[in-house]
């Protein structure tokens, strides 16, 4: 029998609630559908996720590398960066980046704690390994454009 399974959960920890739950209303467009003392958790429907916040105490970030949404084409990648403007979000672009073994347009914003989310859509997949082993150690890594971390805002709650 297989198991279908509804879909993904994803916790985070966060310093600070209010701006976390701030900056992911902006993210998502949406609201929480729930929010306690310490937590709140975004039910989305696009994209298909169970997404909480849980305020805690920590010193130094996590294994996490990054959090992304794939879409269909560039006009999608496009029309996503533009509500995350008009929502008061500030992005960092990367055209027919080559991430992942793959070419890929992307644009990224950063959360209160430096997660780093990205929408992207995969241009050409299955790019063959590089021959540095350095360069596939970074793959994907969002700290690779370091000249454009500036434009990367954290939000704060009002």
């Amino acid at each position: 029998m297989t198991t279908l399974a509804l879909k993904a959960h994803l916790a985070i920890n966060v310093h600070n609630l209010a701006a976390s739950v701030n900056f992911y209303r902006k993210l998502f467009g949406a609201e929480p559908s729930k929010v306690r003392t310490g937590y709140a958790k975004f039910d989305l429907t696009n994209p298909l996720l169970n997404f909480s916040l849980n305020e805690q105490p920590f010193n130094e970030a996590g294994a996490l590398s990054h959090m992304g949404i794939q879409v269909r084409s560039t006009e999608d990648v496009l029309a996503i960066r533009k509500q995350w403007h008009e929502r008061g979000l500030f992005t960092r672009d990367e055209m027919q980046t080559d991430c992942c073994f793959a070419t890929q347009d992307k644009t990224w914003v950063k959360d209160p704690d430096g997660n780093e989310w990205e929408v992207f859509v995969v241009l050409k997949d299955s790019l063959p390994e590089h021959d540095q082993p350095e360069a596939a150690a970074s793959c994907c890594a969002p700290t690779c454009c370091a000249e454009n971390q500036e434009q990367s805002v954290e939000v704060t709650a009002n």
